[in-house]
């Protein structure tokens, strides 16, 4: 529709043509920068993002200091999400508690009353039942604000003015860590030691070319609030420093407890950083439900207010480094913390920083801070310095000024042209109080003028030379390491750091008690070990149209092998199986065992024995007792083709029978040993296929069992010797209709 023809009152617009996926890249790349510039990536200078710095900013205005009064947290809140951040409640109290919980935040920022979360990872109260205020850690922060240490910008509606970044008196990024995931890019920084950074600063001010190894010497490693021990070597801590990017290991601090008369039991005091204990101790629970490590008895949670997680062994026998060196593979009892120092320089540009350059970043900016506080200073000493000259102007020429005062009708324009004073110097004259005139304040006029005359002389000195600026920065910092170093409460190292120690493969079978056990197999896949050898023919409860498949004796100790139809061989412990008071658990679900796939065989593994392996199509060879044993779920492939059976090797020859029921008997040695294949022709058919083979001794004959049950013996086997992989000759009078052996 063109514009004259368009109806009076209708808008007028134009439609832009543009191409889909420019439109979309463009406010995709928008979203995207936005995410990673005001949400998930910390200012290198002050280590927080937005949402935390409008928090401790907000708690600021409502003058919750260390030293005041708490406030509800639903105000302080409130009054972010209104004021500075328009976002939910829900994630901006979510964000203020973290700041108080002492197990997420090495130095926390914000002092919590109530319930703000656990290490067991319940979350926090409401946050109208919790109150808070700010730290000294965060009043450090902020220190400055007030005399233009920072840049300020308007809040979102233009109503308020917000920092766009804290002074940060400490390195608050090296410090408490960070992590967030932006749009193409996370980061993830860990906590360190404040002492230990601020010696870094200290001596990356003294030799600016510092190299990251002696960095890396003053700062060895990241310290939780957590604790832990760090099992990294130095080396790969300084390569993960220097690069910006690496994987740190962490492990829980135990130790061993004697109960007396050879007793003891471990205890876990301190877990890896991020961990919740409550599903540290479930996985634990089902490390031991599911015997993944069968040495382990049992686990118990002490903690109060300090962590005491208790294990108990299942013998005294067991060895404690090999029982928690296999607890760190199967649990978050050891993690990896993936390090990517990724953080805005300047507020501006994302870039993985290495540890120098992250010290550089902080460094520049305390510069920054110290200029324009020192300018800030001068400016407020030129001001001051203005009135007191013109106070002591007035104090030369007090009676003069009295006559002014008391008989001009305009005394400001007079004393300004008399005196040569300028507008603010006569303001502050007419201000004056009465009982500022006596002759004391004359004298500490000049005092304070003088002071501050030094003091100007001072600050423009230190403006001047940059070597003094940084002298000053080294100062600031020193004041700040023995306010929260060493020295003060929580300021000792936390993190042990200390090099794995390789106690070489774990043996757990080696400490498992040798007992007694018989495994039930049924025809549906469940399997049971039931304790002591108990009867193979024995009545057993089964599931509703379930019923016995195999049974036999084996051992705690055993290997238990599964032979599958697919060809494969799977390895399974007996201290995996569930117990006999139920009615067992799926096989399928302890191996990768197919659905389509049968199970042939399942026996205890014994070495040195070899055996007899088939397939339908009549293909077999003879396979080692070393070559059949799977280290993985999966099994290992061992017979190419669909599987018939599985049987011990004895005797010096092989009977093998068709499904033509032609019966075929060949010596032993003419069928090869194998590790895997499909093996050699073991009987020639016309059609179909093997029914069944077996190992005989031919000076013993050859048994079977008739329909009755009864035992038949073929002595004289002449008929139906012959070289492998002929026809063979039909079955003797009497043999099974299933054309079995057994």
């Amino acid at each position: 529709m063109s514009d004259d023809t368009k109806t009076p009152g209708e808008p007028s617009g134009q439609n832009v043509t543009e191409q889909l996926s420019r439109a979309i890249g463009e406010r995709y790349l928008t979203y995207a920068l936005s995410t990673i510039m005001n949400r998930a990536l910390p200012d290198a200078r002050d280590g927080l993002k937005p949402v935390h710095r409008r928090i401790l900013f907000a708690m600021r205005e409502l003058r919750l200091s260390p030293g005041g009064a708490f406030r509800k947290s639903a105000k302080i809140s409130g009054d972010v999400m209104g004021n500075y951040h328009p976002h939910g409640d829900v994630a901006i109290y979510d964000a203020m508690a973290r700041l108080a919980q002492p197990f997420a935040m090495r130095y926390p920022l914000v002092d919590g009353q109530g319930n703000f979360g656990n290490i067991d990872g319940d979350n926090p109260a409401a946050s109208r039942y919790t109150e808070a205020r700010l730290t000294a850690a965060a009043e450090a922060l902020m220190e400055g604000l007030a005399e233009n240490a920072v840049d300020f910008r308007p809040n979102y509606d233009g109503t308020l003015q917000e920092p766009v970044v804290l002074p940060a008196a400490f390195p608050n990024l090296l410090c408490n860590g960070a992590s967030g995931i932006a749009v193409g890019m996370a980061t993830n920084i860990p906590p360190h030691n404040l002492h230990e950074v601020v010696d870094a600063c200290l001596h990356l001010i003294k030799s600016p070319d510092a190299r990251d190894d002696t960095l890396v010497s003053l700062i060895p490693g990241p310290d939780f609030p957590t604790g832990g021990v760090l099992v990294e070597s130095r080396d790969v801590i300084a390569e993960a420093y220097r690069t910006g990017r690496g994987s740190l290991r962490l492990r829980a601090k135990w130790e061993r407890e004697d109960l007396g008369r050879g007793n003891w039991q471990i205890v876990v005091t301190e877990i890896p950083y991020q961990v919740q204990k409550s599903k540290l101790i479930e996985r634990l629970a089902e490390v031991i439900q599911l015997k993944r490590v069968p040495i382990l008895a049992d686990v118990r949670d002490e903690s109060a207010e300090d962590v005491r997680i208790v294990l108990e062994p299942r013998t005294r026998t067991v060895d404690p480094e090999q029982l928690m060196a296999a607890l760190f593979r199967v649990s978050d009892l050891e993690v990896r913390f993936g390090l990517n120092m990724n953080v805005l320089i300047d507020g501006r540009q994302p870039k993985v920083c290495s540890l120098k350059e992250v010290l550089r970043a902080f460094l520049d900016h305390r510069r920054d801070v110290l200029v324009r506080r020192s300018q800030h200073r001068l400016d407020k000493i030129a001001a001051r310095l203005e009135v007191l000259e013109g106070y002591m102007i007035a104090f030369l020429n007090l009676d003069r000024v009295i006559e002014i005062i008391r008989h001009e009708d305009d005394p400001k324009a007079v004393m300004m042209a008399e005196f040569a004073l300028s507008d603010v110097q006569v303001e502050a004259i007419l201000n004056m109080r009465l009982r500022a005139l006596r002759r004391l304040e004359e004298i500490e006029l000049k005092v304070e003028h003088a002071a501050l005359t030094q003091e100007r002389a001072a600050l423009q000195a230190m403006l001047a030379d940059e070597s003094a600026q940084w002298g000053r920065i080294a100062e600031e910092l020193r004041e700040v390491r023995g306010k929260f170093g060493k020295s003060a409460p929580g300021g000792l190292r936390r993190t042990v750091i200390a090099e794995a120690e390789d106690i070489g493969p774990i043996d757990m079978e080696a400490m498992i008690e040798r007992e007694p056990i018989t495994v039930v197999l049924s025809k549906m896949g469940w399997i049971r070990a039931l304790k002591g050898h108990q009867p193979l023919d024995g009545e057993l409860k089964f599931r509703d149209g379930d019923g016995p498949f195999m049974a036999f004796h084996a051992e705690t100790t055993d290997k238990l092998m599964v032979f599958g139809a697919n060809g494969r061989f799977y390895t399974l412990s007996p201290t995996a199986l569930p117990g006999g008071r139920g009615l067992g658990e799926p096989l399928r679900l302890m191996i990768d065992l197919p659905n389509d796939a049968a199970v042939i065989g399942m026996f205890p593994w014994r070495e040195g024995v070899k055996y007899l392996v088939a397939s339908k199509a009549g293909d077999g060879f003879v396979v080692g007792a070393a070559d059949i044993l799977a280290q993985t779920r999966s099994g290992k492939q061992v017979l190419n083709g669909e599987a018939l059976l599985c049987h011990p090797v004895s005797g010096d020859h092989v009977a093998t029978v068709g499904d033509n029921r032609k019966l075929l008997v060949f010596p032993l040695d003419e069928l090869p040993e194998m590790g895997r294949g499909k093996g050699v022709r073991l009987q020639k058919f016309k059609d179909g296929g093997l029914s069944d083979a077996t190992c005989i001794t031919l000076a013993e004959g050859l048994s079977w069992k008739d329909p009755a049950g009864r035992t038949r013996l073929e002595t004289d086997l002449a008929e139906w010797l012959g070289k492998r992989a002929t026809a063979g000759r039909m079955a003797p009078r009497g043999f099974p209709r299933d054309n079995r052996f057994n």
